[in-house]
């Protein structure tokens, strides 16, 4: 039975999954105020553009895009600062700390009356992302015990993705239905509720007491580090570029109704389900196969979109193994950061989210840029291709530095310590 931080209790089996449901139930929350706008981005445009979309409603979806940019970016700039600033503190209350953030930020995007004021609003409501899932992604590892790392990264992934199976299509009906406003203030009961069962469920996590922001910025100085962060930032965009605009792409493309949107968004989110969880799972098994696993069905994927989205059953198969492959390689990336970090565990936890939402910022900017060109809607799906297609190329470049370094006699990552490696997987 695993132990508390300290070493001190054994945690029941009930007490381990009421708090590992707990930390999913963030990741609940934190899958529906990121993508909840991609089902609405229409409903945004209307409301806080309205001039430029009755005019020019391609231009208009399109500079809405800059909403998700913007939170991503949010979660880029949080991530390492708030991880690397925090890596001492109790792990319990920062978390709380941080899904309090989420809940006023969540609420101030809801309430704020112009599409610059939201758009800063969710800058700030990306800042406690990285961190949450760092944070807590360590927090169930810990919980899961030795040899179940990507597995306990996983669970926590596991509630953004059943997040985008029935959140995300959920609050996007409520807000067609009932405006997008509501739909955001239904996205902050859900941290609120979270706050309550990660201070009830969640055991105290001593930080670590010899960190400093120093030591964790540390990690910066490893070339490994930057090409991994960058195959997230890259390979991932390919994921981004289309689920961005999958609102316009079912209903201009495929010629469906926007009723549908919210159903191909379960169809989405049922692939990111299955996807993390075998992404967990193999990542156990082997870091390197799986990047590779999934990058290839990603490209096969966005490629099937791309020649079949105008009918159906292109639609649904594509944008169900777009979800499962991107998503398979969300804790295997994030196995791998924690490996070439080294001792900058907290810091490489959370820049995983960092890195995909530049994947997430980069994709959504590049296919906005893209249709306001007067490409179409279908042009995302090509961009996420070229984007894939380089994260299998950096892919293939930290393992060669991975064999170099073997033949010569250092030590490489494999797991979560340094030994001599006799072979890579």
């Amino acid at each position: 039975m695993p132990l508390t931080a300290d070493g001190s209790t054994q945690l029941s089996s009930t007490r381990i999954r009421l708090a590992l449901l707990a930390l999913a139930l963030g990741g609940f929350g934190i899958g529906a105020t990121e993508f909840v706008a991609m089902g609405l981005l229409p409903n945004l445009a209307a409301d806080l553009l309205p001039g430029l979309y009755a005019s020019a409603p391609d231009a208009a979806n399109a500079q809405a895009g800059w909403l998700i940019s913007a939170y991503a970016l949010g979660v880029v700039v949080g991530a390492p600062t708030i991880a690397a600033a925090a890596a001492r503190w109790p792990r319990k209350q920062l978390l709380l700390g941080l899904l309090t953030a989420f809940t006023l930020g969540t609420i101030a995007s809801a309430l704020l009356p112009t599409f610059e004021t939201v758009l800063a609003a969710r800058f700030v409501a990306g800042l406690p992302h990285g961190a949450y899932f760092g944070i807590a992604s360590l927090v169930a590892a810990h919980l899961m015990g030795p040899g179940k790392r990507a597995r306990g990264i996983a669970i926590v992934l596991s509630g953004l993705t059943i997040s985008n199976v029935i959140g995300v299509p959920t609050i996007t009906w409520i807000g067609q239905v009932s405006g997008w406003r509501v739909a955001y203030l239904v996205v902050a009961a859900i941290f609120a509720l979270t706050f309550v069962a990660v201070a009830v469920f969640v055991p105290f996590q001593a930080g670590n007491p010899k960190a400093t922001m120093r030591a964790e910025l540390r990690a910066f100085r490893k070339l490994q580090v930057w090409i991994t962060l960058s195959i997230g930032a890259i390979g991932f965009g390919g994921l981004f570029a289309v689920y961005t605009y999958v609102a316009p792409l079912v209903i201009e493309i495929t010629g469906l109704a926007a009723a549908a949107v919210p159903l191909i968004l379960v169809v989405v989110g049922l692939g990111m389900t299955a996807g993390n969880f075998a992404g967990g799972a193999l990542a156990d098994w082997s870091v390197r196969r799986t990047m590779y696993i999934a990058f290839g069905v990603l490209i096969l994927a966005l490629v099937t979109l791309g020649l079949s989205a105008q009918f159906l059953a292109g639609l649904l198969v594509g944008m169900f193994l777009v979800g499962a492959a991107a998503s398979a390689l969300s804790p295997t990336i994030q196995a791998r950061l924690m490996d070439v970090a080294h001792e900058s565990q907290s810091l490489a936890a959370a820049l995983n989210h960092s890195s995909l939402n530049v994947g997430n910022a980069l994709g959504a900017a590049l296919g906005g840029v893209a249709i306001a060109a007067g490409l179409g809607y279908l042009a995302p799906v090509w961009i996420g291709v070229a984007l894939s297609v380089i994260g299998v190329l950096l892919t293939l470049l930290t393992f060669s530095i991975d064999r170099r370094r073997r033949h010569a006699g250092h030590h490489v990552p494999y797991g979560t310590q340094l030994i001599p490696v006799v072979r890579t997987r």
